[in-house]
């Protein structure tokens, strides 16, 4: 039996191995491209790794457009954007859990209906509401626009569900107010949740796209996305350029790929955590 579950954990490892390095493959393809000419990358068959690994055309890429400007944006106007969902969504959570008040239910329901709404479909309520009150153009409008989210909503709702209400009871029979039980029992009891929900937001809110497209013009506002755009596009160095695209795709992603390394040790103890408070 031993032998067998030695095996089984064996080419479990190997999977996990296998399938790990095919997700890693894109990111290493596009470094390694970044380092190549255009001939280059277009050779058949392809070459693993540059003959002469141009590492100046980093440099160059940087250089070519405000990519600092860009990615600063991207990171300020996600960071705050998260900050603020981390917050709202918590509360929001909390009173839908652990609170008791009229229409529960249906406001319950209403958030759930919401869930379902393509954002889309607010763009242009959400483009007039923005321009009446006059922050179109701004990182006021950027971020107001985007500091409440449904999805973090039903997230953290969801994780508070798995949290006993008679701990909660039991902190407001010692007193404590409802800001100190979210904050001091819910949250350590929930952090892996909150660490996804600013994994996912930050993810998404740094690339997007489309909504910041629609509500920014000025350059000096433009996040990583649009910023891509503009130097693929606009540039010229669509289609002619591709080591500069690469490299400037490779350096746009790597606060992502910090954020990851930074989070991952903080998901990975609280699951460990909770499997443990589980069995215990």
């Amino acid at each position: 039996m031993q032998g067998i579950e030695k095996w089984g954990t064996a080419i479990r490892h190997v999977l996990l191995a296998a399938v790990s390095l095919l997700m890693a493959f894109p990111f290493y393809w596009m470094a390694t491209s970044a380092l190549k000419s255009n001939d280059e990358i277009w050779q058949f068959p392809p070459t693993l790794w540059p003959h002469n690994p141009k590492w100046g055309q980093f440099a160059e890429a940087w250089a070519a457009a405000p990519f600092e400007r860009y990615m600063f944006n991207s990171v300020f106007v996600a960071a705050v954007i998260v900050a603020i969902q981390i917050v709202n969504s918590g509360m929001m959570a909390y009173a839908l859990t652990h609170m008791k008040f009229r229409l529960k239910g249906a406001f319950t329901a209403l958030v759930l209906v919401g869930y379902m709404v393509p954002s889309t479909a607010v763009y242009l309520p959400g483009y007039i509401v923005l321009g009446r009150l006059g922050l179109l153009d701004s990182y006021a409008g950027l971020i107001l626009s985007n500091c409440v989210s449904v999805f973090s909503i039903f997230l953290i709702r969801q994780a508070f569900l798995q949290i006993s209400h008679e701990l909660v009871e039991a902190g407001q029979i010692d007193g404590a107010s409802h800001f100190r039980i979210l904050w001091t029992i819910l949250l350590p009891l929930t952090r892996s949740s909150f660490a996804v929900l600013g994994l996912i937001t930050f993810i998404e809110q740094y690339n997007n796209y489309f909504w910041p497209m629609l509500i920014t013009k000025s350059q000096d506002l433009q996040l990583v996305s649009a910023g891509l755009r503009s130097f693929f596009v606009e540039g010229g160095a669509y289609g002619l350029k591709w080591p500069l695209i690469m490299a400037a795709s490779a350096f746009t992603i790597a606060p992502l790929l910090v954020l990851f390394v930074l989070t991952q040790k903080t998901i990975m103890q609280s699951v460990n955590l909770s499997a443990g408070a589980s069995k215990g």
